[in-house]
């Protein structure tokens, strides 16, 4: 009989770390594999596994993800350690538990305090020109111009019912009307926001979930950002956070008195669009009981807003 996925973690963790195993407890939520913490005689780790069965591509390859938070170890952009690395089938990797909160200000609870949101978003676009200019070294992946961004969303709200995303296909059509040259690629996240961000006070202490990072136009991360600093933009979903920095201030500390980004709007549209996009998936996932998610009814009215404020972005 093949060991489990705990007692492979523990005969590692006590052969490379030299500790035993205490508790193994798998953690709620996440659609990137198996999240667990492990407790340990020394320090606790979390681990994250391929699941049984599953192929190791896409969101559920492992080692993809340990790789390039081992690149960014030695950067500025901070990241958990990773401690442990098993590549046999189904892959695992253990990295530290990294204290703090990871809390999106307009949409998590508990509510942030809104000048501690503040520090945290801005602290965020200060971090971010960082992230974009790390050279993954051997770490060889295509990147995605903006209009291979636009089709790959276009496909995405194309398989949505037009009633459930009423207005995006003149969103669409407005993004496809003049499609920005792309600029240098650079590393992306792919879901940066503070929600992904690990903070001690103000202080991101840990960039996680790296599931879909990417080699892409930086412009599409920012215009992603953007979308979380007004929580105007998830009625019935989220909140408005007084004093959240506005996207042309992110924008400008992401800049830094540098040259400013060309078409950085259109970016913005395109993150409304993206948004809306996954939203109306989720929603018809539910209605047609693929996933039930009662949650999801919320979401009709984000999705109008969001598609209202991308098309008058790129309507003025």
């Amino acid at each position: 009989m093949s060991p489990t996925l705990e007692q492979r973690v523990a005969a590692r963790l006590r052969a490379d770390l030299g500790v035993s195993l205490t508790s193994f407890e798998r953690l709620p939520g996440g659609h990137s594999g198996l999240t667990f913490r492990a407790e340990t005689s020394g320090e606790s780790y979390v681990v994250k596994a391929v699941p049984e069965g599953s192929k190791p591509i896409g969101r559920h390859d492992m080692l993809r993800q340990a790789r390039i938070m081992q690149v960014l170890a030695h950067t500025p952009v901070p990241v958990p350690h990773i401690a442990v690395v098993d590549s046999d089938e189904p892959a695992w990797f253990a990295m530290e538990l990294v204290v703090g909160e990871s809390l999106e200000p307009v949409l998590d609870d508990p509510a942030v305090a809104a000048d501690l949101a503040a520090a945290r978003m801005r602290r965020a676009a200060q971090l971010l020109p960082a992230l974009h200019a790390v050279d993954p070294a051997d770490i060889s992946v295509p990147a995605l111009t903006p209009a291979e961004e636009l089709a790959r969303w276009a496909r995405t709200l194309g398989a949505v019912p037009p009633e459930l995303v009423a207005g995006g296909d003149r969103l669409l059509a407005l993004l496809q009307r003049r499609i920005p040259e792309p600029m240098t690629p650079g590393l992306v996240h792919g879901d940066y926001r503070l929600g992904n961000i690990i903070s001690a006070g103000p202080e991101p202490v840990a960039l996680i979930d790296w599931e879909i990072w990417s080699m892409g136009d930086p412009r599409v991360e920012l215009g992603w950002f953007h979308v979380f600093a007004d929580g105007s933009n998830f009625p019935e979903v989220g909140r408005e956070v007084p004093g959240l920095p506005s996207a042309a201030e992110l924008l400008d500390i992401y800049c830094a008195g540098g040259p400013t980004l060309a078409e950085q709007t259109w970016f913005d549209a395109l993150g409304r669009l993206k948004m809306a996009a996954i939203m109306g998936h989720n929603l018809r996932r539910h209605r047609e009981g693929r996933h039930h998610d009662p949650d999801q009814e919320k979401l009709p009215a984000t999705i109008t807003r969001l598609i209202e404020t991308g098309t008058a972005l790129l309507a003025a």
